[in-house]
């Protein structure tokens, strides 16, 4: 059929463009032959050329039919395409394009030269059918049309004896809409493999997906072309034919490495700057389709089938990386003119002759996530290493911070030469390195420790309103807790109704009139109406550093006067602080800044905390003294979780992995790559017994904590800072792409919400489990049902990074309120149920701490480097 379609005489020329591996080898060499027509057979050695090629095929020989695959013809070189190929002159009569996406009409518009008269066939099919089964030829019309054409290239039709069909993912034929194409017919049979026979009728499926629209088939992209980035799905072939479409390129050709980079290859026609290429590419692509890395190349790599050799593409850009790596920065002077030079250029500022000021905010300057990651991969190429924590600063903080935190990595403190080898990751083998920078600092006895021995009855308190209550069950009177609904001893957010040691004093009034402000002092400051609640600092403890770790707060059965507050700092100190009265019981120095959340084990004997340095602290939690050591390969940041069940503990690290530790026998039991930075805190769910880890990468994983096999993962595209929340139901969390999102414990995505910016803030439910409390970058505290609707929303004055607490308020029924702070210092108490404002009260620094509430108690560290402890207390009480 092609034959008569393509009108092949004996006096055409057709050149071997297949190698004889490939079957359209054998559609060449049986229409040359069964027509008369010559068959042009071309060294190997010419082939690889494209100069010589093209004097070979349209000068030397006259080639008048031409199949190959888009890549073979790019080779060329658009110029070349022009005056040669698709010259007004050419010998050329026939031009079949198959095996690969069709070029856009714009594309192939501007590789004809004014008068050519070539007939451009679409052509397509599978090995599987014995090569081409569809054509289609693209009307003269529309290639001398001088309109911009943006509609991609239809199939067309079945070649004889072809039957094409479209299915969907149930196996239902499709007649408009998307699907997968099935080929097959009567007599169009190949044998695959090991197979004996096949039934006459056969539809194999060719992993091609299309569209149909009016009765036209119109291709989108290979199987493993469509590809899920950012939580949106992407064909990336519509991102090289939107890159081909550009003026300035020449050829080029996109992959995705190690399925995680977009990588764009481009064969420029002149000398043309990166930043512009990005800049054009934003105009006409979505922010998702935006490619990670621009390389620049001499010419593109093909396979010996004329495709794309994308495994040549992946040496080229590894190469690409070291060469960059061999780069050295020459002071910090040099490293602080490119991350401007990086800054502009990330956020296409490059023309901006203004300096970027110190106190610049890439979320402020016109950033997003995707361009986040897209400043972190060039700062990392600029310095030759990973810069462990990175991307959170990118996100959260200003260039001179920016500046500072890769300094800390890249210069050592006396030193300005640069090191690549300075920031060498521990290994992970090295589990009992001892450490002897630190120092404990033993006061006073919190609890006698026995190990596992002796198991100490206790509640403990974490942010998010978490609450977890382990051996009680003889002490529960004493204390006036009703009885956990689970075995496990571990209470959700559904008793925090009933236990009444939560309760504070009654808070009366509930006007939203903000205006009366009563200055308490000139450091911390309570605002309040004539009969709101108050604010007292009980009392607050000097860390020596910021505190941006939240309280863990442990309170005895035996004794509930000797509950403890447990707190990290950036000073490297660990501290445990008397809750009633502030008196530090202990304290610890580790080799690194803490901003890891303490957590208590089963037994009540320790106190698990991760460290900047990379190690997980196990330290006895009645003295402080170092028990054991556990050694990641980059900073900890995430805050531990302990299995009521097993008395494991799990966490994760910025070096990617998950772990499950064992203190009692001093072992990793399993550790499982997450495929991103893990910076927030694992979450467990006993029914089903899943555990879920978030990662910077924007995975949700869904993992069995006995064994550390993933059971399913989600891709949400963004970074997640925030940590997910278990209920009974469900699963939620936070990203950074100013989504809130709900899931099902099988991975079912049920709904989402929008704020205006970044959500930071991890969720913490409501007792009833029928409301989840956030907040975000936009300033506001949220409330919404179970269901995804919102309830309230309350305006703070900042943003909102740290995660609400909701506790009860006992004298006023079944009153529950929302403690929350913001990022200027503020601390809000909000009526749960409406949002209403109860009480505000400042700070006298920066807080992303967490607070957490104990009868009427409020905790919560500050940046001004203390940590506080305020009662809470109604109008009528002093």
């Amino acid at each position: 059929m092609l034959r008569v379609l393509f009108e092949i005489t004996q006096e055409d020329v057709l050149f071997l463009a297949s190698p004889l591996t490939f079957d359209p080898s054998v559609v060449e060499i049986f229409v040359a032959l069964s027509s008369g027509a010559s068959l042009l057979i071309v060294p190997t050695s010419v082939k690889v050329l494209p100069s010589k090629l093209a004097a070979v095929l349209f000068s030397h020989h006259r080639v008048t039919i031409l199949q190959a695959t888009p890549t073979l013809l790019r080779r060329f070189g658009s110029q070349r395409i022009k005056s040669t190929v698709l010259s007004t002159n050419t010998s050329l009569r026939v031009l079949a394009l198959g095996g690969e996406a069709f070029p856009s009409l714009t594309v192939l518009k501007s590789w004809r030269g004014i008068g050519n008269k070539t007939q451009i066939f679409n052509v397509y099919g599978i090995t599987e059918v014995s090569s081409w089964a569809t054509f289609y030829r693209i009307p003269e019309k529309i290639l001398n049309s001088t309109l911009k054409c943006e509609l991609p290239v239809q199939l067309g039709f079945p070649l004889l004896g072809t039957v094409v069909e479209v299915k969907d993912t149930n196996g239902f034929t499709v007649q408009e809409g998307n699907g997968q194409v099935f080929l097959g017919g009567r007599n169009r049979v190949c044998f695959l493999d090991d197979e004996m026979t096949v039934p006459l009728g056969t539809m194999r499926a060719t992993g091609d997906f299309v569209t149909i629209k009016d009765g036209e088939i119109f291709f989108l992209g290979r199987k493993d072309s469509q590809i899920k980035r950012h939580g949106k799905r992407l064909n990336i072939e519509l991102v090289q034919q939107v890159a081909e479409g550009l003026q300035q390129v020449e050829s080029c050709a996109v992959t995705w490495y190690n399925q995680e980079k977009l990588i764009l290859f481009m064969v420029s026609k002149n000398d043309l700057v990166k930043d512009y290429i990005f800049k054009e590419l934003q105009k006409h692509l979505p922010s998702h389709a935006i490619p990670d890395e621009l390389v620049l190349i001499d010419s593109l790599p093909f396979t010996s089938h004329g495709k794309i050799d994308v495994s040549e593409l992946n040496k080229i850009y590894l190469n690409s990386i070291d060469l960059k790596s061999e780069c050295k920065l020459n002071g910090k002077e040099e490293l602080w003119e490119k991350l401007h030079h990086l800054w502009k250029s990330v956020l296409s500022l490059s023309e901006d002759p203004l300096k970027v000021p110190d106190e610049s905010l890439f979320l402020n300057s016109g950033g997003d996530s995707l361009k986040s990651i897209r400043l972190l991969n060039e700062i990392e190429n600029l310095v030759g290493t990973s810069v462990p924590g990175l991307l959170e600063i990118i996100l959260s903080s200003s260039i001179l911070e920016i500046y500072n935190h890769i300094l800390q990595t890249v210069f050592p403190d006396e030193d300005l030469t640069f090191s690549k080898n300075y920031a060498t990751k521990r290994k992970y083998s090295d589990v009992n390195q001892e450490e002897t920078s630190g120092k404990s600092l033993h006061q006073e006895s919190v609890m006698p420790l026995n190990c596992d021995s002796e198991i100490n009855a206790f509640i403990a308190l974490s942010r998010g309103s978490q609450i977890l209550s382990l051996n009680t069950t003889r002490f529960l009177t004493k204390l006036e807790h009703c009885p956990s609904a689970y075995s496990s001893d571990l209470i959700s957010q559904t008793n925090i109704q009933n236990m009444k040691s939560l309760n504070p004093p009654a808070l009366i009034g509930k006007s939203k009139d903000t205006s009366c402000v009563a200055v308490v002092s000139e450091e911390e400051t309570s605002v309040m109406g004539a009969e709101k609640m108050e604010f007292h600092v009980r009392w607050r403890s000097d860390t020596g550093k910021c505190v941006d770790a939240s309280p863990l707060v442990v309170i005895p059965a035996v004794d509930k006067s000797s509950a403890t507050v447990y707190i990290g700092s950036h000073s490297h100190r660990m501290m445990a602080v008397d809750l009633y009265s502030g008196k530090v019981k202990w304290e610890q120095i580790l080799g690194d800044r803490i901003e890891s959340s303490a957590c208590v084990s089963k037994c009540g004997n320790f106190i698990v905390v991760g460290c900047y340095n990379g190690l997980v602290y196990i330290l006895k939690s009645n003295s402080g003294e170092k028990y054991w050591m556990f050694t990641t390969e980059d900073a900890v940041k995430s805050s531990a979780t302990v299995d009521p069940t097993t008395g494991l503990f799990y966490i994760g690290s910025h070096d990617q992995h998950a772990y499950a530790l064992d203190i009692y026998k001093k072992k990793c039991v399993w550790k499982l790559k997450c495929g991103g930075t893990v910076f927030s805190s694992p979450c467990l769910s006993l029914i089903p017994y899943h555990l879920y880890f978030a990662t910077l990468g924007g995975l949700l994983l869904a993992i069995n904590p006995a064994t550390g096999k993933r059971v399913w993962k989600h891709s949400c595209g963004k970074p997640l800072f925030s940590s997910p929340r278990c209920c009974l139901q469900y699963i939620c969390i936070g990203c950074v792409d100013g989504n809130f999102l709900c899931f099902t414990h099988f991975g079912e995505q049920i709904w989402q919400f929008s704020t205006n910016e970044p959500i930071f803030s991890s969720p913490c439910t409501s007792a009833s489990e029928q409301e989840i409390f956030f907040g975000s970058h936009d300033c506001f505290i949220y409330c919404c049902s179970m269901k995804g609707h919102l309830q309230w929303k309350f305006e703070t004055t900042s943003r909102v990074y740290s995660t609400p607490f909701a506790f009860h308020n006992h004298n006023r029924g079944n009153e529950m309120l929302l403690a929350a702070a913001s990022t200027d210092g503020k601390l809000w108490i909000l009526e749960s149920k409406s949002g209403e404002l109860q009480s505000v009260y400042q700070l006298p620094g920066e807080v992303f701490s967490s607070p957490v509430v104990w009868e009427s108690m409020l905790i919560i560290g500050c940046r001004n480097n203390y940590v506080y402890c305020l009662d809470l207390l109604g109008g009528n009480q002093r």
